[in-house]
């Protein structure tokens, strides 16, 4: 029988297998924080055996081994998610199953299917974070990984330094660039993330639409980016004005608040609408981090609406569908106003009281019988709150029940949450109508680029109270306490410790050149946002426009030609390159070679230019001094140590002059 041999089906050599294990465990490196802890030690354990095995011929496990192992880790995938399907049951599945593939890995067949296995996992981490450092991270693996698909598929050459892999894999990425970006610019993006399935974002932070002891606390230690905002040329409006309104919370059992007494069915959608008081309203644009929920932020309150989005009669705006993307939007907002008539059911809503913190209740009752009227009494909640032993803190005590009551006349420490719920208790015990509204308060202003950072340690929550004549009026209880908090940031009344810096370096310098640091990544990042994650089908619609695509039709067409072009723009400079490589007396060679085969004089492949000369002398004698000639000449240049470019030129004119 005849066997047909190939060099995919070589077994893996040691160098093979360290080239897998490198280009492995740096493609599951980003993956690992979204990990169960059982995969990646799991797939270390598959790994380290496929290492032994190659180097001290450890033996495989079977094919009941490998089945039973694949069925484990199913069930264990299907015990944690429920399902696997979905970004993080799918990407928990790929990365047992890239580590199961280590196990029967054994020829370079198998080998490269690993590799690809890698590609895929690799780009898998994007749909987590399109962060500027993690794509960084990326290709650099793809490097490594394409190195080592090089590598593999020339099993019988011998082994290559590392640092001709990386360069070999360097041009051939660096070749796609162009591609890349022409793709990017014009190919049509579709609605959604650019990277992601409809269901992700169910881990994302933010706000929600309810509060309770320490969920907003619990934001304010992070410093995370919630968006950024760019005033578009105008001036920045002062920090007691930059409240960032978002969810609006009617209901209380004493403790928490929501925004629905059932969640099941939702407010109501009419939107009653207000009077701006300001000459102009403030236009500005917002970028907008994924956070999984559906409302947008805008400055108190929203005069503009955009597109695929509305205000709610709580005048915050709901986009259509959940934010899983970066989202850019521009809006203007009115920051003096008056509301429409409160409605009896409104007004019920604002006034609804359990039965909990009966002293509370009994405080704010003895307020309104006490005052004249309604601003009496909410300016006698703020004295309390000023002139009391209150104290702003991240670290309040727990509370129970009856948490008004405890905060108030036992604790009296607590962050925003604690100061905002319990005026709006006591504004309703007097009663008044009062209402939680949750959102950011201030932010950070980037001076090298001159916008906006929010970030999640500036989530806040305020009061409304509803003032005849006036409408809803925003009162910050926690202003009385903690007024620096306010005009000058939360960094204001929080210790050094807690702030957005680095703990172990306190000199003022050191701070400086950090804050500096961190607002130059921040612009960075800025940028990429808004060019690149947020280039969607409405920016690319307006970049078409500019240069002259309006039509769909157009764009396909520009696409098609711009691909045609730059590939024919590649194979020229990829081919001019190849013929600058070959020797300028082998390139006259391979002309006379060729003028030959045109008589029917073919050099075979083994045929050295003596014998080939030599046959040709003998079937062509007429020719026989010129073909001597250039015979001579070529070996002389060829195989001699040194040669003059005038030895090349005879060799040229006596090619260009040779007629067989």
């Amino acid at each position: 029988m005849n066997y047909r041999f190939s060099p995919d089906d070589l077994p893996l050599d040691r160098h093979a297998v360290d080239l897998l294990m490198l280009s492995t465990g740096l493609t599951l490196m980003p993956h690992l924080p979204h990990l169960p802890l059982f995969i990646p030690l799991f797939c270390a354990v598959f790994a380290l055996w496929r290492w032994m095995s190659a180097h001290y011929a450890w033996a495989l496990p079977g094919v009941l081994a490998r089945t039973l192992l694949t069925l484990t880790a199913l069930g264990g995938i299907s015990l944690v998610f429920g399902t696997i399907l979905g970004r993080d049951a799918g990407t928990s599945l790929l990365t047992l199953m890239l580590g199961l593939k280590l196990l029967e890995t054994r020829c370079y067949r198998d080998a490269v299917v690993v590799l690809f296995l890698d590609y895929f996992l690799g780009i898998a981490a994007v749909l987590y974070s399109q962060s500027i450092p993690v794509l960084i991270y990326l290709v650099l693996v793809l490097l490594v990984i394409t190195a080592a698909l090089i590598e593999l598929n020339q099993p019988t050459h011998g082994h290559t330094p590392l640092r001709v892999m990386l360069r070999r894999a360097g041009v051939l990425m660096a070749q796609a660039i162009p591609l890349a970006l022409l793709l990017f610019v014009l190919f049509p993006r579709i609605p959604g993330p650019l990277w992601g399935m409809p269901q992700d974002g169910g881990g994302m932070g933010g706000l929600d639409d309810s509060m309770s002891p320490g969920s907003i606390t619990h934001l304010s230690r992070s410093d995370a980016v919630a968006f950024r905002v760019d005033f578009n040329g105008a001036e920045t409006p002062l920090p007691q004005l930059l409240y960032w309104r978002g969810p609006v919370l009617w209901y209380t059992d004493g403790r928490n608040w929501s925004a629905n007494r059932d969640k099941a069915v939702p407010p109501p959608a009419v939107d009653p609408g207000f009077t701006p008081l300001d000459d102009a309203g403030l236009e500005y644009s917002v970028t907008l981090e994924p956070h999984s929920r559906s409302w947008l932020y805008a400055l108190d309150l929203p005069i503009s609406v955009p597109a695929g989005a509305h205000r709610t009669r709580d005048l915050f705006l709901v986009a259509d569908k959940p934010v899983r993307q970066l989202t850019r939007y521009s809006v203007a907002s009115s920051l003096h106003y008056r509301t429409a008539p409160l409605s009896e059911a409104e007004r019920a809503r604002a006034l609804q009281l359990p039965a909990a913190n009966p002293e509370a209740q009994a405080l704010g009752a003895e307020w309104r019988a006490q005052a004249v009227d309604d601003t009496a009494v909410v300016e006698r909640a703020l004295d309390y709150f000023g002139t009391e032993p209150f104290y702003y803190t991240l670290d309040p005590p727990p509370l129970s029940g009856n948490a008004v009551d405890e905060f108030l006349f036992q604790t009296r420490r607590g962050f925003c949450e604690h100061y905002s719920a319990a005026f709006t208790v006591l504004m309703r015990a007097a009663g008044i109508p009062a209402r939680v509204v949750t959102g950011y308060q201030g932010g950070e202003l980037n001076p090298l680029d001159d916008y906006l950072i929010v970030r999640q340690r500036d989530a806040h929550a305020w009061s409304e109270i509803w003032l005849e004549g006036r409408g809803w009026v925003r009162v910050d209880p926690t202003a009385a306490v903690a007024p620096q908090r306010i005009e000058q940031g939360i960094d204001s009344v929080l210790p050094a410790q807690q702030r957005g810096l680095l703990r172990d370096f306190q000199s003022d310098a050191f701070n400086a050149l950090w804050q500096r640091s961190r607002l130059a990544f921040d612009t960075l990042n800025n940028r990429w946002n808004q060019w690149v994650l947020a280039y969607g089908p409405e920016n690319q619609a307006a970049v078409l426009a500019r240069l002259g695509l309006h039509s769909r039709v157009t764009t396909v067409l520009a696409v098609l030609t711009g691909i045609v072009l730059l590939l024919v723009v590649i194979g020229a400079a990829l081919l001019y390159k190849r013929r600058r490589r070959i020797d300028p007396a082998l390139r006259q060679y391979q002309r006379f070679c060729a003028k030959l085969a045109r008589r029917g004089l073919v050099r075979a492949p083994a045929e050295g230019p003596a014998a080939f000369c030599a046959r040709a002398e003998g079937q062509l004698p007429e020719l026989s001094d010129t073909i001597a000639f250039i015979k001579h000449l070529y070996i002389a240049i060829r195989y001699e140590s040194h040669y003059s470019s005038d030895q090349i030129k005879r060799l040229r004119r006596a090619v260009a002059a040779f007629r067989p």
